[in-house]
């Protein structure tokens, strides 16, 4: 036995599954009891669902999500990656049945009859699971947080296989006539969400939750809420295909939520510039429109510009605009920087909201740190406001500039587009009355 095999904990991953165990069939089967009770409990079908065969074998991989369930708390290395798997199981328990609580929906396929080994393992399913229980399908919302936790810790030929196991499980919620089509895809989001409620490279969206004080903050959550709530409305009317306005529907509202509340930790942006997985499926048609937004307003201007001495001022770079820059500094929440290199600094600022001073500050610095091995490109979306207010604090720190409009007569010689308004002038202001030190004591001052 290796000496991180022994460290694993054992004993307390067995608690938790005794506890996660019974809380699992005693609410699973409490949501199927008040359903049942319903006379007017609806199903969502599409048509082309009735072509979708029956496979008796796929009951095997349906069952088997069972002992992957326990055996992921067995696999995890210490406490706190233990816990935080218990606490993705335990919310997708409460996630799933409090939908299916509040918004039952019926499965309407007969099964066929079968026999032998899998007619037996399907009569021990039907002995506690009535056809009620559908969306999300809480199969689907735990192979997401399994197959995040499995693929942590497998590689090559072992990944792979796990790859091809767990979409027969998904597969088998359909082919075994548990589910219907809606079931999945709502799964699969209540999954991520699960996931990154409980992230593990980034810190928890809500333990740092905090009501916005800036009013610029509340307009952008209600512009999202809204445009949520044009999203959903939309789904519901429609109906058919166009239920997958939910998906920007849920995207759009935890944008809001990020304005609201939790900031920029939501995008749950790492040190390396990504967003975590859960993230970027969450994000997704945000994302999309996101970087959408931002080529189309640099479409005239894409490049970044020279600023002063060897600092640059432009848009996140893609794949292969990364060449020529000894360093990057990114203060964009929602776009990933993907050719990030090891020194490069990423400073998580929400979009069309004014830096603090304090975070002013921090980025003045980062960007004198970076100093003095190449060319430095300090970037956000689009290079006009979040990054130009961090250049123009950089400017200001170090002496460059006497005066906020100095440093922003700077900046508009180099790309006179950049969008500070008066609430960053504000901040610099602050920033700037502030105790200066000296240029050559501002590159120690990294948190």
């Amino acid at each position: 036995m290796t000496v991180a095999t022994a460290r694993r904990p054992w004993a307390r991953a067995a608690l938790w599954l005794l506890l996660l165990g019974p809380l699992f069939f005693l609410s699973y089967g409490y949501a199927n009891s008040v359903a049942s009770a319903r006379a007017d409990v609806p199903s969502i079908v599409f048509g082309w669902e009735h072509a979708i065969p029956f496979w008796a074998w796929t009951i095997v991989p349906y069952w088997s999500i069972d002992l992957f369930y326990g055996i992921s708390l067995f696999v995890c290395r210490d406490k706190r990656e233990l816990d935080t798997q218990a606490f993705r199981l335990l919310t997708a328990q409460a996630i799933a049945v409090g939908c299916f609580l509040l918004f039952p929906l019926h499965f309407t396929f007969t099964r066929p009859d079968t026999g032998g080994v899998f007619g037996w393992l399907f009569d021990v399913l039907l002995g506690f699971d009535k056809p009620f229980n559908q969306a999300p399908s809480l199969h689907i919302v735990l192979l997401i947080v399994l197959w995040a936790r499995f693929a942590q810790h497998l590689s090559g030929a072992w990944r792979w296989l796990l790859h091809g196991w767990f979409a027969l499980i998904g597969v088998s919620v359909l082919t075994t006539y548990q589910h219907h089509f809606i079931d999945i895809p709502t799964g699969v989001l209540a999954g991520w969400l699960c996931v990154w409620l409980w992230p593990e490279r980034v810190a928890a969206p809500w333990r740092e939750a905090t009501l916005a004080r800036d009013p610029q903050r509340w307009k952008m959550a209600a512009i999202y809420l809204a445009g949520a709530a044009l999203c959903a409305w939309g789904a519901i009317d429609l109906g058919g295909w166009a239920l997958w306005l939910l998906w920007p529907a849920a995207s759009l509202l935890l944008v809001a939520a990020n304005y609201a509340v939790f900031g920029a930790n939501g995008f749950q942006k790492r040190d390396d510039g990504r967003l975590s997985r859960a993230a970027r499926w969450l994000y997704a048609p945000y994302l999309l429109g996101a970087w959408a937004n931002s080529r189309w307003w640099t479409r005239r201007a894409p490049q970044p510009v020279w600023v002063i001495d060897e600092l640059w001022l432009g848009r996140v770079p893609a794949r292969g605009q990364r060449d020529g820059y000894a360093r990057v500094v990114d203060v964009s929440a929602e776009l990933p920087l993907r050719p990030w290199r090891e020194g490069d600094v990423v400073r998580p600022m929400l979009d069309l909201i004014a830096p603090t001073p304090q975070q002013l500050r921090q980025i003045a610095a980062d960007i004198e740190s970076a100093r003095g091995r190449g060319e430095v490109l300090v970037c956000c979306a689009l290079g006009y406001s979040r990054s130009a207010a961090a250049v123009a604090a950089w400017l200001l720190r170090s002496g460059r500039a006497a005066t906020v409009d100095e440093a922003i007569a700077i900046l508009r010689r180099a790309r006179p587009e950049i969008v500070l308004r008066e609430r960053h002038r504000r901040a610099l202001g602050l920033m700037l009355r502030e105790a200066s030190p000296s240029p050559a004591a501002l590159g120690e001052q990294t948190a």
